[in-house]
């Protein structure tokens, strides 16, 4: 089992940059790929990007150039680094942990809105 605390979220204006940082406690050695998912209300759950514990990464395409995720792994924390921010990212962005036996664990979920 895993927990996952994430913070960063908040009110942004367009072009503008903000860092979600998700940190991760309890089973942690269990966890192969962390990564970052986002949410707005009336659609599903999407990925924005995500990073294994090699080092290996994923990025949606409607943020790629414009977001860095990156981990460290002493600290058991990932990051967002979100850059050039649209009204469209505007969503509640959830961080997630998944095992290498492939269960996956879920943050509480941060709001990120971007005004134009």
């Amino acid at each position: 089992q895993v927990q996952l605390v994430e913070s960063g979220g908040g009110l942004v204006q367009a072009g503008g940059s903000l860092r979600l940082s998700c940190a991760a406690s309890g089973s942690i050695f269990s966890i192969n790929a962390m990564g970052w998912y986002r949410q707005t209300p009336g659609k599903q759950r999407e990925l924005v990007a995500t990073i294994t514990r090699g080092g290996s990464l994923n990025y949606a395409d409607s943020v790629k150039g414009r977001f860095t995720i990156s981990r460290d792994n002493a600290k058991s924390t990932v990051y967002l680094q979100m850059s050039s921010l649209k009204p469209e990212d505007t969503a509640v962005y959830y961080c997630n942990a998944m095992f290498f036996n492939g269960r996956d664990y879920w943050g509480q979920g941060t709001q990120v809105t971007v005004s134009s």
